[in-house]
């Protein structure tokens, strides 16, 4: 068989190998997602305004945490904006100063104070949380209060 005519059959059986490849191969389309807001506030869920943010440069933390069943987070604050998701169980956020608490079940979001001292309560069952934190590079996201361990 001439060089040509090897040439012209191995092209050949590349095209037809590309015609047959699967659509998942192809480009995809462009398509937009589908968008819930969980939560968009300007207060925190004890109807506290958030103020301000860092003037420095900006630094995002996100954490997965989980609380055993029937526990009590120590008393802490948070010095940043920030909110959270309940991924599993339920949440009772309660204010250390007023007493004021609220709960929060599986699939809801909540925003959480800054510099209010405050405590988290899991229900009967393990609670998971995502956590966003809008703070500066090497700023803590949560401070006990005096005589308290972390909270994480």
């Amino acid at each position: 068989m001439s060089v040509a005519r090897k040439i012209a059959c191995g092209t050949i059986a590349i095209a037809a190998s590309a015609a047959t490849l699967p659509a998942s191969a192809a480009t995809p389309q462009t398509a937009s997602g589908h968008a819930d807001i969980l939560v968009q506030s300007s207060t925190s869920w004890n109807g506290k305004p958030y103020e301000h943010y860092p003037t420095t440069a900006p630094e995002l933390t996100v954490l997965k945490l989980t609380i055993p069943p029937n526990s009590a987070l120590p008393w802490h604050v948070h010095p940043v904006p920030n909110a959270g998701y309940v991924l599993q169980g339920q949440l009772t956020i309660q204010d250390k100063a007023s007493g004021k608490e609220k709960t929060f079940h599986t699939g809801e979001a909540f925003t959480e104070s800054v510099e209010d001292a405050h405590r988290g309560v899991s229900g009967d069952q393990e609670t998971v949380l995502i956590l966003v934190y809008s703070g500066t590079k090497g700023q803590k996201t949560s401070v006990p209060l005096k005589g308290e361990q972390t909270e994480y």
